[in-house]
C-alpha cells in the first residue's frame, strides 16, 4: 500500500485532482468529508462541538450551521484551535479505519485540506500538493463560490503559505491553468504513484 497525502490551498483545485486521481483507480480518503460525518447529529462529536461553541452553532433541524461555526472560527485563531482539538482527533481514528480495509496493493489518496498546517506529512509516503497562485484561489472562491473579496482574503490567510506548502511536496500540479491542462498532469502523477506501489513488492 502506497499512503499519499494530497493538499492544496482553498480554491487551489484540490477537489478536481482527487477526483481524476478516484478515476484512475486511488482509494480516496477525504479529511473534509469525514470531518462533516463525525459531527451529524446524534454524534459525539456534535455534542462537543456544541458544549465548546453554545447551542447558537445548530440550525434549526439540529444540524451544524457550517457558516456560523465558520465565522467564528476563521476570525479566532483561540477558538479554530478549539474546534480542531475536537475535531482532528475524530477525522483521524475514520481516517485510520478506512486505510486499514484498502488492499496492499493500492493507492490509498488523504485529501487532507490543512496537512501542511497541522505538520501532517510525515504521515505519508508521499505528498501531492495542487499549486495555484493567491490570484488565482481568489478568484476562484469570489467567481465561483460566492465568496465576497474579504471573506476569501480571510479563509486564504488562515491557511499556510504557498511556500509553505510547496516545501512539503514531493510532487508539485500546478493548476493555475485550464482544466484541460490539469488531467495530464495528475496522469503523469498518477502513473508514477502505481510505478512506487508496484516497486515496493
Amino acid at each position: 500500500m502506497l499512503k499519499v497525502g494530497l493538499t492544496g490551498g482553498i480554491g487551489a483545485g484540490k477537489s478536481e485532482v482527487s477526483r481524476l486521481l478516484v478515476s484512475y483507480g486511488a482509494v480516496l480518503i477525504d479529511a473534509d468529508k469525514i470531518a462533516r460525518e463525525v459531527v451529524e447529529p446524534g454524534t459525539p462529536g456534535l455534542a462537543a462541538v456544541v458544549e465548546a461553541f453554545g447551542i447558537d452553532v445548530l440550525t434549526g433541524e439540529g444540524t451544524l450551521d457550517r457558516q456560523k461555526l465558520g465565522s467564528i472560527v476563521f476570525a479566532d485563531a483561540d477558538r479554530l484551535a478549539a474546534l480542531n482539538a475536537i475535531v482532528h482527533p475524530l477525522v483521524g481514528a475514520r481516517s485510520a479505519e478506512l486505510e486499514s480495509a484498502a488492499g496492499p496493493h493500492d493507492v490509498v489518496v488523504h485529501d487532507v485540506p490543512l496537512l501542511t498546517e497541522n505538520g501532517l506529512a510525515p504521515l505519508y509516503d508521499l505528498v501531492v500538493v495542487v499549486d495555484a497562485s493567491p490570484e488565482t484561489q481568489l478568484d476562484r472562491l469570489v467567481r465561483l463560490r460566492g465568496m465576497t473579496e474579504s471573506e476569501a482574503r480571510a479563509r486564504m490567510a488562515a491557511q499556510a503559505t504557498r511556500a509553505q506548502r510547496r516545501a512539503v511536496a514531493d510532487f508539485l500540479i500546478d493548476n493555475d491553468g485550464p482544466l484541460e491542462a490539469l488531467a495530464p498532469q495528475v496522469r503523469k502523477v498518477w502513473e508514477e504513484l502505481e510505478r512506487r506501489v508496484v516497486a515496493e513488492d
